[in-house]
């Protein structure tokens, strides 16, 4: 019972850091489909510990996973000792779906953009006066989940003919028609629906 508790609690820890990890990148994308604005941005602080909170699931998982295949002791042998009599909390197999979870929730970054559909949008002719680039400052964003939030949350605005942004720079290049949309609307989009704030806009010569 006593080993069955210290187990749990070493796979409680591994996906609670695994968890806090991924926390940062993962509300952006509840911030777009709950409509839950300003999340994105109440975790973006966590960012500069991801790397540690990382480091310290795998060490909780190569423990856990050293414990569970190193060679046992010479004992008598007994029918308890089979990993099949054992609870599933101790199994290999449970171990196996924490690991899992754990890398997912690691690696959720990296395949966050399949969580975006690209919008539809009617095809538009805008006028060579009207088409506009704007260069917007973006304060939170912290992986590529953040930058997919961002386009997302922009090319969805009527008028808005292309997004990117780069989490790095902190920056959003933004296409956009002026006569439907201007950069105050875009910034609004962002801080409003996203949850980050913008810091500076200016306006690219065409």
């Amino acid at each position: 019972m006593e080993r069955t508790e210290s187990n749990s609690k070493w796979i409680g820890a591994t996906l609670g850091a695994a968890f806090l990890a991924s926390l940062c990148c993962i509300t952006p994308i509840l911030a777009i489909i709950a409509g839950i604005g300003g999340a994105a941005s109440a975790f973006s602080w966590m960012e500069p510990f991801r790397p540690y909170l990382i480091g310290l699931t795998v060490l909780v998982l190569g423990f856990a996973w050293y414990q569970k295949l190193k060679p046992k002791k010479a004992a008598v042998d007994c029918a308890c000792d089979d990993e099949e009599e054992k609870p599933f909390l101790q199994s290999k197999t449970f171990l196996g779906i924490v690991t899992a979870l754990a890398v997912l929730l690691l690696s959720f970054p990296y395949y966050s953009d399949a969580f975006f559909l690209a919008p539809a949008k009617d095809v538009a002719v805008v006028a060579k006066a009207d088409l506009q680039e704007a260069s917007l400052r973006i304060q939170g964003m912290t992986c590529e989940g953040c930058e997919s939030s961002v386009n997302y949350a922009l090319t969805s605005k009527a008028g808005v003919i292309e997004a990117n942004s780069d989490y790095q720079t902190g920056t959003a290049l933004v296409k956009y028609d002026a006569s439907v949309v201007g950069p105050d609307a875009l910034k609004e989009v962002i801080e409003k629906e996203v949850g980050y704030k913008v810091t500076k806009m200016e306006i690219v010569q065409q």
